[in-house]
């Protein structure tokens, strides 16, 4: 069963974690930061969505 009460800030924080490890392995190769935090952020929200959704 879905628990409604998932706290949604760690959430947040771990999918934001995981995205920037990928981000930050993409930045120290070259790419523009914002473009970096932009991809983290929209990763981390998307995933939270999806998970609360499913």
């Amino acid at each position: 069963m879905h628990n409604a009460q998932k706290d949604w800030i760690s959430a947040i924080a771990i999918a934001a974690l995981g995205a920037g490890v990928i981000t930050t392995l993409a930045v120290s190769q070259g790419q523009n930061p914002f473009v970096g935090l932009g991809i983290t952020l929209f990763s981390a929200i998307s995933a939270v969505i999806i998970d609360h959704l499913w």
